[in-house]
């Protein structure tokens, strides 16, 4: 992984990009010497974007199963649509 200034990536971002894309290799820019963001490969993305799906569903079924269990309260479609006309 490399690191880099903020200044030097914006005075060289075109090639920071093609170096990202080819070598894979992620990069994290700094300012005064404090981690902003990175930029990684569109693959690593892709992996995030999935990996984060993976966990909203996990996510989802636990819900489901807190509800199921009685664990959690939840509001009927129904009545969430009756409330909604009522403050519109």
């Amino acid at each position: 992984m490399t690191t880099i200034s903020a200044e030097k990536a914006r005075n060289s971002f075109s090639e920071l990009v093609s170096h990202t894309a080819y070598s894979k290799d992620r990069v994290v820019v700094t300012r005064n010497g404090k981690k902003l963001v990175a930029i990684v490969p569109i693959e690593d993305l892709q992996i995030l974007e999935r990996l984060a799906g993976r966990l909203e569903d996990a996510a989802d079924l636990k819900e489901l199963e807190d509800i199921r269990a009685g664990s959690l309260e939840y509001t009927k479609l129904e009545d969430f649509l009756r409330d909604a006309r009522k403050d519109v």
